[in-house]
């Protein structure tokens, strides 16, 4: 959107960390507020994550004022809140091209800035990355500190507790600031959640709660004596701190994560004085500063383009319903009629359609926050109890819990059904969010059954046979944004395990389709009809088990046989053609060819376009018809 862009004078003469260093502390507060309306004009043109950046600002400014970069490592947890931190650094000029084709990605990346110096995109590895750093530093490898910047939402996945454990047992310096903003992307469950909300509710002493554990010399001098006289008068009540102190961090907060002038001289203190693993609380407000991020339910998590002064998104309306909407409408329906159906989320309830199911049956619905390891296990759990769990999670966030989808799940052969949204290639989050990997890494268990939904009506019915199956683990995975606008059926019916279906009878080449490229091969069916070329064209519906009766009668019946997939290698294909060479189909001469993702991450773009990069458009798959029957290329549509 077109919007008169903000006057900027001090952030105008900022261009890296480095010129921040000739400003005061003043002009380091303006700074701060025209880097939080620089972030909402940028934003606002483009999309993206909004309010974890905005909650950010002045630790952002803080940081780079009193830390070095890129000889000092800030390492932003999960990424998402870097803008702020990416117009400090060298990257103001290209601010506007985030997570489009070619430009700034919408995480911290290696590759793009000496400013990052760990890439990120899911949660809760910057202290691992940050004490990797910090060891690398003591055994002679980079210099300078490493700090962490981690929400209270990423506190609550494991390896962020692995880490602060190994970073206090080590003893080296190194710095975590817990940017504790109350809620992660969605509101914050669980313990920890709670304990963070009382050390900085109970009682009016709570800023000081740590100086009674003795960091009193941490603070700046005229400070000093005001803490030794509150230290004694808090002697006998609750410490604030306790958890991270035994696990050998000195523990410094609550702190106004907002207020800069505290932020500096805190920074300033610590860098010169502290010698070992030091964690500050700093209590932020995501989306601060700008009231329709700060009073939306998400506090401007992610946002389309929007108008500035309404905050009002500019989101295209579609005739279509999006996947997400259509399994969290089926599951709902299901448990209607079945009150052994609980669904379980890490998270990510809007993102996966589970807050619609929770709004029907909030007993029934768990999140537990960013743990997908936990979540995959208490799933196996409520399904040995006699439960019928839906687990929904991100392909690319499953892969966190794949150990547990092993031993768990997989070996005990318990009925846990996992949706898995954001199946394929899925855009502007890029290649940290590309759902590229599950169909491989599910198909290869023994007992696991594994479906693709072609469309959004196959999907209702994929949900109904999810719930149906009580003989082990089921999994259906689903494409985030619209279907395509077919008919949607009245009520979902469970499919024969293993069996696919014919869409189009043809002759010559038969192509055999596991997911939703199944209307870009039904597009790319039409134009070789114009040539004379009528592929037979069917839906596979199942990756494990496969329809062997489908797929030998395909290839008994067509010289040449393609499969097409939104995964990388070693998915569907590579079954298919494990089946045919111990058949002995290629004995016989069938000319089969696999198209898959190719061997490498693709940069964000629109998915469209990243399929384009990927050969797997209606035009690529005409070529690759055109190819296996040795029809010269220069034939084909330009």
């Amino acid at each position: 959107m077109s919007q008169d862009r903000p006057k900027t004078p001090v952030l105008d003469r900022v261009n890296l960390p480095s010129d921040m260093k000739a400003l005061n502390d003043r002009e380091l507060s303006q700074l701060a507020a025209e880097l939080r309306a620089e972030t909402i004009s940028a934003v606002s043109e483009t999309g993206g994550h909004l309010g974890a950046g905005l909650g950010v600002v002045e630790l952002t400014v803080a940081l780079h004022a009193v830390f070095d970069a890129p000889r000092d490592k800030i390492i932003w947890d999960v990424g998402h809140q870097c803008y702020p931190h990416k117009i400090l650094t060298g990257r103001r000029d290209r601010i506007r091209t985030l997570r489009a084709a070619g430009g700034l990605s919408g995480f911290t990346k290696r590759s793009e800035s000496p400013y990052d110096p760990f890439g990120a995109g899911h949660s809760s590895t910057s202290i691992s990355a940050a004490l990797g750093f910090a060891m690398a530093r003591e055994l002679g490898g980079d210099p300078g500190d490493a700090v962490a910047v981690i929400g209270d939402g990423a506190m609550s996945a494991g390896m962020a507790f692995e880490a602060l454990n190994n970073a206090g047992h080590l003893g080296k310096r190194l710095f975590v600031i817990l940017n504790d903003n109350e809620m992660s992307i969605a509101p914050p469950t669980g313990a920890l959640s709670s304990y963070l909300t009382r050390l900085y509710t109970e009682g009016p002493f709570h800023e000081l709660k740590s100086i009674a554990k003795g960091a009193v010399g941490f603070l700046p001098e005229p400070l000093q004596e005001g803490a030794r006289r509150a230290k004694e008068m808090l002697k006998g009540m609750a410490i604030g701190g306790t958890m991270f102190e035994e696990l050998g961090f000195s523990y410094i907060g609550p702190v106004d994560g907002h207020d800069l002038d505290q932020l500096l001289a805190l920074l300033r203190t610590l860098k010169s004085r502290a010698t070992g693993p030091v964690l500050i609380h700093a209590i932020t407000r995501k989306g601060k500063g700008y009231a329709p991020a700060e009073d939306a339910a998400d506090r401007g998590h992610a946002r389309a383009k929007f108008d500035v002064l309404t905050g009002e998104q500019a989101k295209a309306k579609s005739n279509a319903p999006s996947y997400t909407s259509v399994f969290a409408r089926s599951l709902t329906r299901m448990a209607e009629s079945d009150d052994r159906i609980v669904a379980v989320t890490a998270a990510m309830p809007d993102g996966t359609g589970l807050n619609l199911f929770a709004e029907r049956f909030p007993r029934r619905c768990f999140d537990v926050g960013i743990a997908e390891q936990h979540a995959v296990t208490f799933s196996a759990g409520l399904a040995a109890g006699g439960l019928r769990p839906f687990c929904a999670i991100y392909s690319t966030f499953l892969q966190r819990g794949y150990d547990q989808v092993v031993h768990d799940v997989a070996i005990q052969r318990l009925p846990v059904r996992f949706a898995i949204d954001r199946a394929g290639l899925v855009g502007a989050d890029g290649a940290t969010h590309a759902g590229a990997f599950d169909i491989g890494f599910l198909s290869s268990l023994p007992g696991m059954v594994v479906m693709a939904a072609a469309d959004e009506a196959e999907l209702v019915h994929m949900v109904a046979t999810a719930a149906a199956h009580d003989d082990g683990p089921i999994a259906f995975r689903f494409p985030r944004g619209e279907g395509t606008g077919v008919e949607m059926p009245e009520r979902g019916r469970p499919l024969e395990i293993g069996k696919g279906r014919v869409v189009a009878e043809g002759g010559r080449v038969a192509i055999l389709s596991f997911g939703t490229r199944l209307s870009e091969v039904m597009a790319a069916r039409e134009a070789l009809m114009a040539r004379g070329i009528t592929p037979t064209v069917a839906d596979a519906r199942f990756s494990k088990p496969l329809d062997r009766d489908l797929i030998l009668r395909l290839a008994a019946g067509h010289e040449a046989l393609i499969t097409i997939e939104e995964g990388a290698i070693g998915g569907f294909g590579s079954h298919v053609a494990q089946l045919l060479a111990e058949e002995a189909v290629f004995d016989r001469g069938l000319k089969f060819r696999s198209m898959v993702l190719p061997d490498t991450f693709i940069d964000q773009n629109s998915p469209a376009a990243m399929y384009a990069d990927a050969a797997m458009n209606a035009p690529d798959i005409e070529a690759k018809v055109l190819e296996v029957l040795g029809i010269a290329r220069m034939t084909a549509r330009a």
